[in-house]
């Protein structure tokens, strides 16, 4: 068993090994040690999926507009935030897009919180997590831009507002444009694996009342990094589909 590795990963190495070197197959990857193929990132991740598919499975038969209760209450404050996130922020046609920036913003914040469960780890302190969700804020600005525009004209977007400048903002745009997913990564992954070696250091030397004051900023730090990586992503989609005059 590999050191540090948590109960729920060594329970998916210990009987489905089969079923992880299988999956590593399907997209051509291969495990360090082929034993024990589950990464926890992965594991917890799924942790994370199964969580999110049971709640909505509760709460969906629930919803009511005359007696709404409190766990519908507390997902219309989220869906309501982000919606005047989007018109704040001037997405064209913004209605469109909430339901996917309110999923994207739930699976980072609910991953974050998992490493204060005792047992548990946030995957977003691992990078290949932060790197998925960057990529796919990345991939999904670009498509909703060529969808809204057309690819000629979204491209024509990164050539600036003034034609003779074209050949040096294109090269500048790109770059910028490529950036985004690493500065995305980064300042995820760094803001949870730092919140999370912290709180466990303390755990290992001080009295309990002290890791209770920084679990508890983890869970500020938990919201407050899902609520920037959502935003950021925001604004790229506000960018990408913006009509200019």
């Amino acid at each position: 068993m590999a050191e540090h590795e948590p109960w729920l990963t060594a329970l998916f190495n210990d009987h489905l090994a089969g079923v992880g070197q299988a999956a590593l197959a399907l997209v051509g990857a291969h495990a360090g040690n082929p034993q024990r193929p589950w990464a926890s990132f992965v594991t917890m991740q799924i942790v994370v999926a199964l969580v999110m598919v049971v709640l909505f499975a509760l709460m969906r038969p629930r919803l009511s507009v005359d007696r709404p209760g409190r766990l519908q209450h507390v997902f219309e404050v989220i869906y309501d935030f982000l919606k005047s996130q989007v018109e704040d922020v001037g997405v064209h046609h913004g209605h469109k897009y909430v339901a996917w920036f309110g999923s994207l913003f739930l699976f980072i914040l609910f991953a974050n919180l998992l490493g204060i469960i005792p047992t548990f780890e946030s995957p977003t302190m691992f990078p290949p997590v932060p790197l998925g969700c960057a990529m796919a804020a990345f991939f999904y600005f670009n498509v909703a831009g060529m969808r809204e525009h057309g690819v000629l004209r979204y491209t024509a977007h990164f050539c600036g507002p003034v034609w003779w400048l074209a050949l040096v903002m294109f090269p500048i745009e790109i770059i910028s444009t490529l950036a985004r997913p690493l500065s995305l990564t980064i300042r995820l992954y760094a803001n949870m694996y730092a919140g999370e070696q912290v709180t466990l250091a303390f755990l290992g030397i001080a009295p309990l009342a002290v890791p209770v004051v920084f679990m508890g900023l983890h869970v500020f730090v938990s919201f407050l990094q899902a609520y920037i990586f959502t935003l950021l992503t925001i604004v790229y989609v506000g960018g990408a589909v913006a009509h200019e005059h």
